[in-house]
């Protein structure tokens, strides 16, 4: 009998340890309201993901002794309107593998790209529907192609120095499959961020080779590159943020000043006690969508109030004035991430800019994280 104690004692200690030294965790976000957007047209509806990205995830980690871990990260986005998948793979926002130790970490797989994780996981700029990095369609937005990038080795320096981040990124093949012989899709970004106190400042970049096009004249292998800054103080009663994004795609050589897209802008965030928080900011975009003379003031107005540590309720309003000839250039939407002209397909999920330039969107919902 002692024997049989003593037996199931040393079990249950083997097993503590093993639940100690390593662990799952299952977490997710829920993000729903209602928003009324209008253009040409306008139209009601249930969306998801206006406030934060719906998702589904799955966060592991175990201790592999003498400070190394092991970890990774298994993350599918869900549409809370329809119940689908938010995007074309299952895993879509994150499927990665890494180590940790003392020389800093490395993750291998699809993750955020530097500038994305910039600009989406900071909580200072933003890059959902609402936001202007978004109806901008900017490489760090949330529905550009550079969010993030597949078959990606991403390297987080060890912390020197408190509140500072530093960290750099190559991706085999930022989008698709990697090509034989060629660099075609291959990427790599830089980033550094320092938070401390009140203060704030950080910076991203990224390169991406694209394919040539060997058969359409003036049309041959290109380079897109992007850099994202920004600045903010927290004074207290308020918190105020500059920033600026610049992105280049080598798209026609012969036509250089359509290349260039610009966005730059300020936010103003005010705390009204430790429940309700509102937030304003005004944006400038040049160039966007890669149009020469394209341009857009965008102005956006977010509440919140928070009702738990998982649960809060939101309210939004964007507005688009589109500054350049919306019939000959075509115009920015508040809608979706992508700019759409006039002559917008209907049923496409965005509402076409009219003739007065000008879109704008209104929402009121809920978002639930567990």
């Amino acid at each position: 009998m002692k024997k049989t104690v003593l037996a199931l004692a040393a079990l249950a200690a083997v097993s503590t340890s093993a639940l100690a030294q390593s662990s799952v965790t299952i977490y997710g976000v829920l993000d729903a309201s209602l928003e009324n957007v209008k253009g040409e047209d306008s139209v009601t509806r249930v969306s998801s993901d206006n406030f934060n990205s719906s998702r589904l995830g799955f966060r592991g980690i175990e201790d592999l002794g003498g400070g190394l871990k092991g970890k990774f990260t298994l993350e599918s986005a869900v549409n809370v309107d329809t119940g689908g998948s938010g995007s074309g793979n299952f895993w879509g926002r994150s499927a990665w593998v890494g180590l940790e130790g003392g020389f800093g970490e490395v993750r291998i797989g699809r993750q955020d790209s530097l500038i994305g994780a910039l600009a989406g996981n900071t909580n200072i700029l933003g890059a959902q529907p609402y936001d202007d990095l978004a109806i901008a369609n900017t490489f760090s937005g949330s529905g550009s192609e550079y969010r993030r990038v597949n078959n990606a080795i991403t390297y987080f320096l060890p912390k020197f120095v408190d509140g500072l981040s530093l960290a750099a990124q190559y991706a085999t093949r930022a989008n698709g499959e990697e090509v034989a012989d060629s660099d075609d899709g291959k990427a790599w970004g830089l980033s550094a961020q320092y938070l401390a106190g009140p203060f704030g400042i950080g910076a991203g970049y990224i390169n991406v080779d694209r394919q040539s096009v060997p058969a359409t004249p003036g049309v041959g292998a290109t380079t897109d590159t992007g850099w994202l800054a920004f600045a903010s103080y927290d004074f207290g009663a308020a918190k105020l943020t500059g920033y600026y994004e610049q992105d280049d795609r080598e798209a026609f050589d012969a036509a250089p000043d359509y290349d260039k897209r610009k966005v730059y802008g300020i936010k103003v965030g005010v705390p009204f006690g430790d429940a309700f928080s509102l937030s304003a900011g005004v944006s400038k975009v040049d160039g966007a969508q890669f149009v020469k003379d394209r341009e857009a003031t965008i102005v956006a107005i977010k509440g919140v109030y928070t009702l738990s540590k998982r649960t809060a309720l939101y309210a939004l309003f964007t507005n688009v004035a589109n500054d350049s000839d919306v019939d000959t250039l075509g115009g920015l939407n508040v809608s979706g991430v992508a700019a759409r002209t006039s002559a917008a397909v209907p049923g496409n999920g965005s509402v076409a800019v009219g003739q007065d330039s000008t879109g704008r969107a209104f929402a009121i919902g809920v978002r639930h994280s567990f």
